[in-house]
């Protein structure tokens, strides 16, 4: 298993549980590609750099994974439809 980073800009106007429900989907595509979560950090609301469908803000959430390296093509395909997350960036950590 590799470790990875998962960095999420999520939909400013999501409500509390709307957010922790999408964190926890999050959480369970990775246990269900056979991977672990070992930390979740919410940084909270930033202004971004430039706007990103027509929003000037996100809500930012580091999570940090340990996964195999094929199973980061699955956690792709699923963050990329939802409406909610609007960037999203998988990195490996050395």
């Amino acid at each position: 298993m590799r470790h990875y980073e998962l960095v999420c800009i999520i939909h400013p106007d999501l409500d509390e549980a709307a957010f922790n429900t999408l964190i926890e989907k999050i959480k369970d595509w990775v246990v269900e590609i056979k991977g672990s979560v070992d930390k979740v950090e919410v940084w909270g609301r930033k202004r971004l750099a430039y706007s990103i469908k027509k929003h000037r803000e996100g809500q930012y959430v580091l999570f940090n994974l340990s996964l195999e390296p094929a199973a980061t093509t699955t956690l792709d395909q699923n963050i990329r439809f939802q409406e909610s997350v609007l960037r999203y960036m998988i990195t490996a950590v050395k």
